[in-house]
């Protein structure tokens, strides 16, 4: 039999053993299986879940000396049983208790809704009362503040450490102050670059904060400001400014981006 004949003959056997939708006996039982082992997984986490509800839903129902005669799961005799109930909203002030908590969350929801300039009338009185005006001072007060992606990423990393390091520091004599020093400070220095880059950028580029806190001084957002006048500005000289502004931080962001990168890269997946 020539190569020929020999494809031709095996051709049809192939042909046969392909499957509908191009899909094995083997891969469909694993797929079957797969369905099947997550949604009873799903059937188990909501048995689990729901076990614990029945037996709190029975026993409110149950009375006193019902619920220490019968099983966790026994119904209750009567089901229209709304004594605990009352006992619960007039003896522990339920009603009380809602009422506070709605206001409390709809204080805290109204405060996220106001705008954070709106504070800036008790910032400035605070600012004034300790004789901070118009000083550098002032702003540096306002900075000293840290924001939620410092935390987050201070915080990757200090889970990223393992205890291990410690404990072997440990054995070796050290304290927590040394081990500090020695140890994970060391390991913090692409989170703490990340952080000062990003603080820097923000503290560089704010312009509300020191044009309200150091108006006879001028920083570098609010050096532009002086060539817009009431009637008229020279745009000019603001965009040669603007381009003096924009090189510095062109130049520290193509040397530092490796921080950067592997600052935020590195707590991402934490």
């Amino acid at each position: 039999m020539t190569i020929t004949e020999r494809e031709t003959a095996a051709t049809p056997s192939t042909r046969r053993a392909a499957p509908a939708g191009g899909l094995t006996r083997g891969m469909r039982v694993r797929s079957v299986s797969a369905q099947t082992a997550k949604y009873t997984s799903l059937v188990v986490a909501a048995v689990l879940t729901l076990l614990p509800l029945t037996v709190l839903l029975f026993a409110s129902f149950k009375t006193k000396q019902e619920y220490g005669s019968t099983g966790p799961f026994d119904a209750p005799s009567s089901w229209l049983n709304f004594d605990n109930f009352v006992t619960a909203f007039t003896s522990g002030k339920m009603l009380e208790g809602f009422v506070n908590t709605s206001i409390v969350m709809a204080l805290f929801l109204v405060a996220t809704l106001i705008p954070s300039v709106t504070s800036q009338v008790a910032t400035f009185q605070l600012i004034n009362g300790l004789g901070l005006y118009d000083t550098k001072a002032a702003l540096i007060l306002l900075f000293m503040g840290t924001d939620v992606i410092a935390l987050y990423l201070f915080i990757q990393f200090m889970q990223s450490i393992p205890m291990s390091l410690d404990e072997a520091a440990m054995i070796d004599g050290a304290n927590r102050w040394t081990i500090y020093w020695r140890i994970v400070l060391p390991l913090l220095r692409p989170a703490i670059a990340t952080v000062v880059i990003i603080k820097g950028i923000a503290v560089y580029n704010e312009f509300y904060a020191p044009f309200l806190y150091l108006p006879s001084e001028g920083l570098i957002s609010t050096s532009l400001f002086r060539f817009k006048g009431p009637f008229g500005a020279q745009w000019e000289v603001i965009a040669a400014g603007t381009i003096v502004v924009i090189i510095p931080t062109l130049i520290a962001f193509l040397l530092l981006q490796r921080w950067i990168y592997r600052g935020l890269t590195s707590g991402a997946v934490k």
